[in-house]
């Protein structure tokens, strides 16, 4: 239909126009209800542009990235180097399916090279019936189309939610026609209508140009019926039998691989015309293949599905679909075929449709044991999906209770009997010892090996995490770049004995695979496991930006748990880097929301952050009482993560407070109970700590000359902070200094301010120079030497406040705030608070 055609969009042509013949690139998405002319604006464009078309069928909504292909078919053939990323998402290779960054960057490459023979035109009709993962794929690129010359047209109809929704690209509305043009549209169409047949075929239609031209052809007009039904009902029921099974099968297949031959009558009727471009007969409106769908009755359905699935039998995803709508009765035959389709899905990155199969294998499933498995593995994956509405709906509202509510005991209960990750990670998340032997009664006898290892490593790990860096090892060359869920739990096992730096490649390239439209609640978890491991490797800024972008996944899909997951870990990061406020309210925030819910996991995190605080701002009382809440010195709390990764902060915590005994006690028993068998860092930690507490055998020097030791940078340099106050109280001052040094320049590069200004001032007393990044003062001034919280300490001591109105405004005991004062005065050389004042201003 050209312009000059289209009655009443003298406006949206307008807009049209401007918008193809623009140089450059852009997007546009056309929004309407069904039938208001938006394919009639599309076929209305001409253009120089080379033009891909792809238009949206609901039968292939299901199959993950159908609507791409059927796009960019036309220039794949040019797609050269690009083939890996096309050829796992479109089921031609087994390579692990890309990012959808990394599709929409593939995507883009490939539209600049086709664009460089002129600019390109992609047209998409229906877009609200491509499939999820195609959606997401175009939206992206509309978004970054500005320096191409590639222009994207997408019409949408507007009562259909869909990806377009939210993509914030621009909008032309179209809107029903105004009265005067429906009328002339009308006049056009049908001009010898009575007046009474007129004035009714207006009143129906309102102001709808499908419906103007169509319902004068109808000669029965039920009210009530869908539009789709109204205007072409009663043309599809005059076919013959067999042309009408022809044209359903064609809207069964999308126009994917079934063509349509003798349909004479259909074309005589207007409900098929031949497209112009390919010669091919179509459908000549997509209402067409709705009021086709809407008038077989169920049994021409699933004829016309059987005949599909014979067409497909190579291809298992659409075969098993197919099969699935033609099958009546239970069939192992077809529910196997499903349960195998559904695995292919989620292998691309289609885990909304890896549900729909599995729950459909589930209802063909004769017996009732496989039934009940698919069910809870489609549950599984929908929750893993992070479609926990979905997963409720198939009887599984664990996932919910845990994820968005953190309650991990009805989790727990719920899950006896069912699925055993389910159970481990509610055990997990509550932290309770009793509950973690009830989990190890009801799991051990008779565990597979990756079952074992999630006992051993996620449990008691002092006692058994012996030995399990090497069988985690082992499980990842057999998983490989495997399913997410199983490199998420192998990944949380390898950080409980250390391991992930080994699979940090893996596990970083499938979280930003799953994060966007994949196993979204795998990708939190896996985005978890990058932060902790980018801390670990000390990539601060990286881990920030990470936890960042965690929180913002996790408050969007409502995930309450890992949300305070991640406010937990970036409150560690501000407590070392010395954000003492940022870490002060990231622990509040927790406890206040674990504790009543007895989420054992979080609090234990929140008294992590509270002692990683206190060993930062120097308050090691406080550090103290924190790492005795985690565990008793020389004890190690079984089934607590925290009571392990902390046992080093306990022991210096100890010296620094002048409880010998107690610092002894526990280094001795982080050596004996075999904690060095667990892992490298535990090794290296274990050797630093017997040095600190001067165990004969231990040395500084054995510890920073462990292997392991490189690969935790901030913990290196604070072994070597503490080796160097050890030597220069030994009055080897040239070798402290050497590696007082070294740790000031790891703190600065890390960005731990109060750890670098520790260092320098240890660097001062042992004859060095005051100057270098993170030194404060200058000459013989002793500012310097303040550790942030001793200076905001004296600060308000000068001010005048008491130490009980200090401790008040610092979550700080009295006794704390005048042991902190204690150290304060020697350090500014004065005696008194009366002096404070002078000897803070004096220096600055």
């Amino acid at each position: 239909m050209s312009s000059a055609e289209i009655i009443g969009r003298d406006a949206e042509l307008a807009a049209l126009d401007a918008f193809v013949s623009a140089p450059g690139g852009g997007a546009l998405v056309i929004r309407g209800e069904a039938g208001v002319g938006k394919s009639a604006l599309l076929a209305s464009i001409t253009t120089e542009r080379r033009v891909l078309k792809a238009v949206g069928v609901e039968a292939e909504s299901g199959f993950a990235y159908a609507g791409l292909h059927q796009l960019l078919y036309p220039v794949l053939p040019h797609a050269g180097g690009l083939d890996a990323a096309f050829d796992t998402i479109f089921g031609k290779g087994d390579a692990e399916p890309p990012t959808v960054l990394a599709l929409g960057i593939a995507v883009l490459d490939l539209l600049a090279l086709a664009a460089g023979a002129g600019p390109l035109l992609l047209i998409v009709d229906d877009a609200q019936w491509l499939d999820p993962p195609s959606t997401e794929v175009l939206t992206f690129i509309g978004r970054r189309l500005a320096g191409h010359e590639v222009r994207l047209l997408a019409a949408v109809r507007s009562e259909i939610a869909s990806g377009w929704d939210a993509a914030a690209l621009n909008e032309l509305p179209v809107v029903p026609l105004a009265a005067e043009a429906a009328e002339r549209l009308l006049d056009a169409r049908a001009p010898g209508l009575a007046a009474a047949e007129r004035d009714q075929v207006l009143h129906e239609a309102q102001g709808n140009p499908l419906a103007l031209l169509e319902l004068p052809q109808t000669a029965s007009r039920q009210a009530g019926l869908p539009l789709a039904r109204r205007l072409y009902g009663e043309r599809i029921a005059r076919l013959s039998p067999d042309e009408r099974a022809a044209l359903l099968r064609a809207a069964l297949d999308g126009r994917v691989r079934y063509r349509l031959e003798g349909v004479d009558s259909a074309v005589a009727a207007g409900l098929v015309i031949v497209d112009p471009e390919s010669g091919e007969p179509a459908f000549r409106h997509p209402l067409v293949r709705a009021a086709l769908l809407q008038t077989a009755t169920p049994n021409e359905r699933r004829a016309a599905h059987l005949d599909l699935a014979a067409l497909y039998e190579a291809d298992a995803e659409r075969y098993a679909t197919h099969l699935a709508a033609a099958t009546v009765d239970a069939s192992e035959e077809v529910a196997s075929a499903l349960e195998e389709a559904a695995h292919s899905a989620s292998g691309r990155g289609g885990a909304a449709a890896a549900v729909a199969m599995l729950t459909r294998a589930a209802e063909l499933s004769p017996s009732p044991r496989e039934r009940s498995r698919r069910l809870e593995e489609a549950a599984f994956v929908a929750a893993q999906a992070a479609l926990l509405d979905e997963a409720s709906s198939l009887g599984e509202s664990t996932y919910a209770a845990l994820y968005r509510d953190g309650d991990v005991r009805a989790a727990l209960f719920s899950a006896e009997g069912k699925r055993p990750d389910l159970l481990l990670a509610s055990s997990l998340f509550a932290g309770d010892p009793a509950l973690w032997r009830a989990t190890e009664s009801a799991l051990a006898p008779g565990a597979d090996d990756l079952t074992g290892i999630y006992l051993d490593a996620w449990g008691d790990v002092a006692r058994r995490g012996g030995g399990v860096a090497e069988r985690v090892h082992a499980a990842f060359g057999r998983v490989g770049d495997g399913q997410p869920w199983d490199v998420m739990r192998l990944g949380v096992a390898a950080f409980y004995v250390d391991a992930l730096a080994e699979h940090r490649s893996l596990v970083r390239r499938m979280a930003a695979r799953e994060e966007h439209g994949g196993a979204v609640t795998n990708a939190m978890t896996l985005l978890q496991l990058v932060l902790l491991d980018q801390i670990g490797a000390g990539e601060w800024d990286a881990a920030a930006e990470t936890g960042r972008r965690g929180l913002e996944l996790t408050i969007e899909h409502g995930y309450a748990l890992f949300e305070h997951q991640f406010y937990g870990f970036l409150g560690l990061l501000s407590a070392w880097r010395g954000d003492l406020d940022a870490a002060r309210r990231a622990a509040d925030r927790l406890d206040r929301w674990a504790r009543p819910r007895r989420v054992g996991f979080l609090t234990e995190l929140a008294e992590a952050i509270g002692l990683a605080a206190g060993l930062t701002s120097g308050d090691y009382e406080a550090a103290y009482a924190y790492a005795t809440g985690l565990t008793a010195p020389g004890t190690f709390t079984p089934y607590s993560q925290q009571a392990v990764r902390t046992f080093f902060d306990l022991v210096e915590a100890a010296v620094h407070t002048g409880r010998a005994g107690q610092a002894r006690a526990h280094a001795l028993a982080a050596r004996d109970l075999g904690l060095p068998a667990v892992s490298g860092r535990l090794a290296f930690l274990v050797e630093a700590a017997l040095a600190l507490v001067e165990e004969p055998g231990a040395t500084f020097e054995g510890a920073v000359a462990h292997p392991a030791a490189a690969e935790f940078p901030f913990e290196l340099a604070r072994v070597r902070l503490a080796q160097g106050m050890w030597l220069r109280r030994q009055k080897e001052r040239a070798a402290a200094r050497q590696v007082l040094a070294l740790a000031a320049e790891e703190f600065d590069r890390l960005g731990a301010l109060p750890w670098a200004q520790r260092a320098r001032a240890e660097l001062k007393a042992g004859g060095a120079g005051s100057g270098g990044a993170g030194s404060g003062g200058a000459g013989s001034g002793g500012v310097s030497a303040l550790t942030p919280q001793e200076r905001e300490i004296a600060e308000l001591a000068a001010s005048g406040l008491s130490n009980k109105e200090i401790g008040a405004k610092l979550f700080l005991s009295p006794r704390t705030v005048g042991a902190h004062l204690y150290r304060v005065f020697p350090k500014l050389g004065v005696s008194s608070r009366a002096s404070l004042r002078d000897a803070l201003t004096a220096t600055e």
